[in-house]
């Protein structure tokens, strides 16, 4: 199936950041901080399990194949500066942010 953003396609690549926490539970909590007006990569910094943290999340820019199926489908349909929901995949829980 092929997913498509509100621009109507999908880019070749993404630039994006992403926040993995082990529960749903931080998941949820952390769409609420966001919600609130924190900013994305210092909560990344603060909790992400991903060694990405360090770097407010930031995943630099990839292709199709390279992450996991739920992750990319995620990030593929986001436009620029939007956030996800919460994305599960074998790793954890993901909130996704496309930066570019």
């Amino acid at each position: 199936m092929i997913e498509f953003n509100t621009r109507g396609f999908m880019p070749d690549k993404v630039h994006c950041s992403h926040i993995l926490v082990k529960t749903e539970t931080e998941a949820k909590a952390i769409l609420e901080r966001i919600k609130k007006g924190e900013k994305f990569a210092n909560i990344a910094k603060e909790v992400s399990l991903c060694p990405s943290g360090k770097n407010g999340g930031d995943l630099g820019t990839f292709g199709r194949g390279k992450m996991v199926k739920e992750f990319e489908n995620a990030a593929f349909a986001l436009d620029k500066g939007e956030i996800s929901g919460i994305v599960k995949t074998k790793f954890g829980y993901h909130i996704v942010k496309r930066l570019e």
